[in-house]
């Protein structure tokens, strides 16, 4: 995998419990991947900023889309012109490539 192109057109897997989470080392090569995204305790994060109410809304709506098409759902802090997307796998207790492909496919949709 060579670039962030790549994590978008890749599906999410299904996790059970006992899925490892990825090593330290290849966390830290995905997420160098993308931009504006930082560690936040054994997940990653991003704020998104926005004009108004509204656009913060149709932002949420859209990555509720891509979580269900991706069965991988982020924690959503939503304010009047911002939301914090926060990607963690419960069932690794940490980081999979299923939390990189979404924060990179979240990225598509805010730059559209």
């Amino acid at each position: 995998m060579s670039d962030v192109a790549d994590l978008t057109r890749k599906k999410c897997k299904p996790c059970e419990g006992g899925t490892p989470p990825l090593a330290e080392t290849e966390a830290a090569r995905l997420l160098s991947q993308l931009q504006g995204w930082a560690r936040s305790g054994q997940g990653i994060e991003k704020l998104f900023p926005f004009k108004d109410h509204y656009q913060t809304l149709a932002f949420v709506n859209a990555v509720a889309w891509v979580s269900h098409r991706e069965d991988h759902h982020p924690d959503l802090t939503v304010g009047y012109n911002q939301c914090r997307v926060f990607y963690i796998t419960h069932a690794a207790q940490g980081l999979t490539e299923n939390d990189f492909i979404c924060a990179a496919k979240v990225d598509a949709l805010f730059a559209l």
